[in-house]
């Protein structure tokens, strides 16, 4: 009877040290869940510490990115700006001078005969913004300027080769236009996109041009620089442009072609 009830006193220590070991183990557990969740939560808490730290930052370059283009686009728009405003105010002074001077520059008597539209003389290609007036020699001592405008207008015929001019002075003096202002010729290779070309005849193997035909170049000259809004130093040689000895005379005599200027010079400022 006693060795039955110390077996069942055993068996009840042993019970109730297995209830012991089961709920220290519980606590173990519940201790190391809890410092797991604290674990995962700081780093998420790392995580969105860092993702709002990214979102900051983009959200200052995006900021920076737009004042600085915001800054660009001021500074276009203001040299864009000074630039219109500096070509108003050349052109301006252009015609306040003329209205100091007295009157623009008078039309010369010009004959208009335009070249009928073809590739090779009149293409009818819109001209760009003029810059300079060329003066040329036809090549052909003693041929009148009809007879070059008909040479340029045969070449729709034949094409030979592409050549024309705006304008082509005969050795009297008489001017014949070939084609309207605002359409381009072939007289410049590199060039005959923004400038107006003048043909001058002559009588002399040397190329200079008859007295008459030298006057009627200075009217027409400062006529055309008046309507361009130009000056007589934008005035050109074929010569200046590609080197080809043209006007002959004018580019063997650069004092010729300086006192041209001259003369040029002086007829505006008498008007």
């Amino acid at each position: 009877m006693r060795q039955a009830l110390e077996r069942q006193r055993t068996e009840r220590q042993g019970e109730e040290l297995d209830l012991i070991d089961i709920s220290r183990a519980g606590k173990g557990r519940q201790k190391a869940s809890r410092s797991g969740y604290r674990s995962r939560t700081a780093e998420e808490v790392r995580i969105r510490r860092k993702r709002r730290k990214r979102r900051r930052q983009k959200k200052v370059f995006h900021i920076l990115l737009l004042l600085i283009l915001t800054g660009l686009l001021a500074l276009f728009l203001f040299l864009l700006l000074r630039n219109i405003a500096g070509k108003n105010r050349i052109e301006s002074t252009w015609k306040l001078q003329e209205i100091i001077n007295g009157s623009r520059p008078e039309k010369p008597e010009i004959t208009e005969e335009f070249l009928t539209p073809n590739p090779y003389s009149r293409p009818q290609t819109k001209l760009k913004k003029v810059k300079n007036i060329f003066v040329h020699y036809t090549a052909n001592p003693g041929t009148s300027a009809e007879q070059n405008r008909s040479y340029f207008e045969n070449l729709g015929v034949t094409g030979e080769t592409s050549a024309s001019a705006h304008f082509v002075i005969s050795y009297d003096g008489s001017i014949v236009q070939c084609l309207p202002l605002d359409e381009m010729g072939y007289a410049v290779k590199t060039r005959n996109e923004d400038s107006v070309s003048i043909e001058c005849c002559y009588l002399d193997e040397d190329g200079k041009f008859t007295d008459a035909t030298y006057q009627s170049l200075l009217k027409l000259s400062a006529w055309l620089l008046s309507e361009y809004h130009l000056k007589p130093a934008d005035m050109r040689r074929h010569y200046d442009e590609g080197g080809k000895k043209c006007p002959l005379y004018y580019v063997e005599h650069e004092d010729a072609w300086e006192q041209f200027l001259t003369d040029l010079e002086d007829l505006k400022n008498s008007y």
